[in-house]
């Protein structure tokens, strides 16, 4: 199990190796949830039961930006491992809206299916750097530095 956050980046760098094709660079990885702001837990849980269902609709997720595109996997809600490639979108068509960067849990809507309703997922402290993304996908005010893990299949 990764409780350290670089070792969750290695099980997912680990895991995207085996579908990426030779030759893709890892930028950036992040880990994404759904659902309201995590800042609104401590308020859920004072109410009996609801912070307990609002805590199991919750998915979890990592976003990684390679040299050509950004990859979505599902994250295990009780272990934090990596699981299956839940989308891939190229780096300049990745469908994001509504972006809302605070000091500690930004927001973004991404729009997992075309024409479904986008998905609210909240990243905590760091989005993936504007340098990378086209300017046409994200806001440059929307950005802030990610971990650098960078690293070539």
């Amino acid at each position: 199990m990764a409780i350290r956050r670089a070792k969750m980046k290695a099980q997912v760098i680990e895991k995207l190796t085996q579908a990426a094709p030779a030759g893709e660079t890892f930028i950036a990885c992040v880990h994404a949830e759904t659902g309201p702001s995590p800042w609104l837990n401590a308020i859920f849980d004072e109410i009996p039961g609801v912070g307990l269902v609002v805590a199991l609709t919750r998915k979890f997720y990592f976003l990684t930006l390679t040299n050509t595109s950004v990859v979505v996997n599902s994250a295990n809600r009780w272990t934090n491992r990596p699981g299956d490639i839940v989308a891939v979108f190229p780096r300049e068509a990745f469908p994001i809206s509504r972006i809302k960067r605070v000091k500690v849990w930004n927001s973004m809507y991404v729009e997992f299916t075309p024409g479904a309703k986008p998905t609210r997922l909240n990243v905590l402290i760091a989005v993936f750097p504007q340098s990378a993304l086209s300017d046409a996908a994200i806001p440059a005010q929307a950005t802030a530095p990610a971990v650098d893990t960078s690293k070539t299949v």
